[in-house]
């Protein structure tokens, strides 16, 4: 048998756990690393940063356009800038109960501004861009700005976020613009312009109050609708994020060593701050290191990807990080450009990939060009976490096979396994868990179980119960699986899985439905780029003429039927399907501004296609393989 090539792996720690039994029965996980020390704060990172590498890149993006010039910030460059915006930021009365409210997208002034108001205590409170320019009623835009009592609001452009600050009544609080060409109009009760504000000198009262923060000192609130409501905001400490950067260099200690000898950590990255992932995990890490990143303002999405390709031409990383979505678009162009894929693959040590599931076939193509590219098999990894851990609780620090592994604890977090019916829910405590969300002691205090574990919702499992230090993989949502009439669990997050690889390409996501019924049924999203070529019909082709297309009926059809060949038992095949036209909402918290579907709410607001597809109605998909057992 030939042996498979080797990796060739930046340094990494050893993988190991201990494990214990509480008297109730719960399983409890460590890492056997210590955690140590950790910075106070990040500011302190910054000022770390901007003596030992004052004209290196920090932060880097378009000028313009996919095609126009890299603007640039240095180190230096960047901490003096803090120091001007934070004293702006004091000037206008933001203050700790009065934070500072952000719509807009990453940019260059979205960071420094964020780091200007974490320097001087006031909380920074990026919120999804899709609730002000997406979203119809504003609805979810009004409650965080209920919630928060913003005391200054920045908007990169204010004339597309004008309807959104009328309706939230944002546009009587002071607001800062970073595009020098729009008119404040007159409904604002202050615009001041961001180039201005960058002139200012800060006062010894800036000094002052950076001195005095402390761990416990909030440095965010994110906000996350979790899997049913309203938008609820998680205060980020100091501490959450400071440690949460601490242990991951403790498990990928070739950062911290790269570091040292002049290669610091380089990232291209779309991921939105208003996310742990992109804001917590990726922006923290360059804080941490004093790397470079490259702000991408593409997204895998139709007609913002090709500015993400442009990027990637030009800046080569040393890590990547993605969502599967990303992955799925990234993959094709890397293997028709070679130019791309030379340029992609140069200097990466590893690829990461979080938030979902990274299908196995997407794993396959990634492992293959790595090899075509530098002859040796790329590192990918993954952790687990959410925005109330800052955002890791686990994280791959070793080679895996597949995807699915989401990891060890990381130094200085435990991770609790609860008996739950046929599953183990995943608890989390540590100094990486949030103390609770912002003016909500009721919600805080339900958040934790009586030994101080955050109840996170999700479910894991040991990959090897047998060698616990290969890790844990995640067994899907605790609340989203159910049981049908006869009383079999269906398992939802799997089972979702599966069926869009059955139907590849051309199920962009979908909902698995049959709580208390005997069969279960699917709503499928199409991909309906990937059913118009199929179908050859153009782009203008609307979504109702392509989900009656016969062609897209016939396929995804005989794609659940072979699914349903090889899981034949009741709790895994499908008996109907029924294909959306209308695309998930925003405003109904169907769907996150990165894409990811939430399967609770979609069954809350399409009862009538629920209804339909139990019923057997018309436009339904009946599958007609044998029931199974």
């Amino acid at each position: 048998m030939e042996t498979p090539p080797q990796w060739a792996l930046p340094k990494l720690a050893s993988p190991r756990v201990e494990i214990s039994r509480r008297a109730d029965g719960a399983t409890i996980l460590a890492n056997t690393l210590p955690l140590g020390e950790y910075p106070r704060c990040l500011g302190d990172l910054l000022v770390a940063n901007a003596k030992a590498r004052p004209d290196q890149v920090f932060l880097g993006e378009r000028s313009a356009g996919p095609t126009s010039p890299w603007r640039t910030v240095t180190w230096a460059q960047a901490l003096t800038s803090v120091h001007s915006l934070a004293q702006a930021l004091l000037d206008l009365g933001a203050g700790p109960e009065r934070p500072l409210m952000l719509l807009s997208g990453n940019s260059i002034a979205h960071a420094l501004l964020t780091l200007a108001a974490m320097h001087v205590g006031i909380p920074a409170v990026p919120v999804s861009v899709a609730y002000s320019l997406v979203s119809r009623d504003f609805a979810k835009l009004q409650v965080i700005t209920q919630q928060i009592t913003p005391g200054v609001v920045f908007v990169e452009q204010r004339k597309p976020f004008i309807r959104a600050l009328e309706a939230a009544g944002l546009d009587a609080l002071p607001l800062i613009c970073a595009d020098a060409r729009q008119d404040p109009g007159p409904r604002a009760a202050k615009v001041e312009r961001y180039e201005s504000l960058l002139q200012l000198s800060p006062s010894e009262g800036v000094a002052h109050r950076f001195a005095k923060l402390g761990p416990n000192t909030i440095a965010k609130v994110l906000f996350t609708s979790g899997s049913t409501g309203l938008p609820k905001g998680v205060i980020n400490t100091q501490r959450m994020l400071c440690s949460n950067q601490a242990a991951l260099a403790r498990v990928w200690p070739f950062l911290g060593e790269d570091a040292g000898r002049g290669r610091v950590p380089v990232i291209c990255d779309w991921l939105p701050w208003n996310h742990t992932f992109g804001a917590n995990f990726n922006f923290n890490l360059i804080l941490m290191h004093g790397g470079s990143l490259w702000i991408d303002a593409g997204k895998p999405g139709p007609g913002a990807f090709e500015a993400t390709l442009a990027n990637l031409r030009e800046r080569s990383p040393t890590l990547y990080f993605n969502v599967p979505r990303g992955f799925e678009l990234l993959i094709p162009e890397l293997e028709a450009d070679a130019a791309l894929r030379e340029r992609f693959f140069a200097n990466l040590d590893l690829v990461f990939y979080a938030a979902a599931a990274l299908p196995q076939r997407l794993w396959t193509r990634l492992e293959q060009l790595a090899l075509a590219a530098r002859g040796h098999r790329l590192l990918m990894v993954s952790a687990w976490g959410s925005t109330e851990t800052a955002p890791c609780s686990t994280a791959v620090y070793w080679p895996i096979e597949r995807a699915g592994v989401i990891g060890n604890p990381i130094p200085g977090t435990e991770i609790a396994l609860i008996d739950d019916g046929e599953k183990q829910e995943l608890r989390v405590r540590g100094p990486n868990v949030t103390p609770g969300y912002w003016r909500d002691a009721q919600l805080s205090s339900a958040a934790f179980d009586e030994f101080g574990f955050y109840r996170i919702g999700d479910a894991g499992k040991l990959a090897d119960p047998a060698h616990p230090e290969q890790g844990l993989e995640f067994d899907g949502r605790v609340s989203e699986d159910f049981k049908l009439s006869s009383g079999t669990w269906v398992h939802v997050g799997k089972l979702r899985l599966q069926a869009i690889a059955a139907c590849e390409p051309l199920v962009a996501d979908c909902v698995v439905t049959g709580h208390d019924q005997r069969e279960l049924g699917l709503l499928v999203f199409p991909d309906l780029p990937a059913c118009r070529k199929l179908a050859g019909l153009d782009r203008e082709a609307t979504a109702e003429q392509v989900v009656s297309h016969a062609a897209v009926r016939a396929r995804i059809e005989r794609g659940i039927e072979a699914h349903n060949r090889d899981h034949p038992s009741s709790s895994t095949r499908f008996a109907r399907v029924v294909l959306l036209a209308e695309p998930p909402s925003i405003d109904a918290n169907e769907i996150t501004d990165k894409g990811y579907i939430n399967q609770r709410a979609v069954l809350s607001h399409r009862v009538a296609q629920v209804e339909a597809l139990v019923a057997g109605g018309p436009g339904v998909l009946t599958i007609g393989a044998e029931d199974g057992a």
